[in-house]
């Protein structure tokens, strides 16, 4: 045994690994194999393209949460428009059967509901032109710089 692998042998080793030294990775980058700087770039790489999936993911996931509300808020509108189409019905019978009082006031809990209806629809389709469309800006924005570094580090 050298002095150089003293301390360092796997005679030792743990059933299923191969004896010899320990080897320890270079840090620069200069004294490194290709082989090595290629199972670097593979395992880097992946782990890069793995983080952009989940950003993007993150990303979608909270736009659809949006669309979702907006929807909510859609059909809400959609309902309230129905009770306010139901009053009016109502308003239309009273005022048929007696005189004004009942049949103005069925008419003006008609056109109140039917105001809320539409605001409930505006605030919904706002919310839903916020959620469009539905892509992950900061993962492509995130994915488009790691394009530009890499050709950049490739023409040094």
């Amino acid at each position: 045994m050298t002095p150089e692998t003293v301390g360092q042998s796997r005679g030792n080793a743990a059933p299923g690994e191969p004896p010899g030294p320990v080897s320890r990775p270079p840090t620069d980058p200069a004294d490194v194999s290709t082989g090595e700087l290629v199972t670097r770039l593979s395992t880097q790489l992946s782990e890069l393209i793995r983080g952009e999936l989940e950003l993007a993911r993150t990303e979608l996931a909270a736009k659809g949460k949006r669309a979702g509300a907006g929807a909510g808020l859609a059909g809400a509108g959609g309902v309230v428009a129905l009770f306010g189409a139901g009053a009016l019905v109502a308003a239309a019978i009273a005022g048929l059967a007696t005189v004004l009082p009942v049949w103005l006031s069925a008419l003006l809990i008609g056109v109140l509901l039917l105001i809320i209806a539409g605001l409930l629809a505006i605030v919904g389709r706002n919310q839903l032109r916020r959620a469009a469309p539905p892509v992950p800006e900061r993962a492509v924005d995130s994915v488009q710089r790691d394009v530009r570094t890499v050709k950049e580090a490739v023409q040094r």
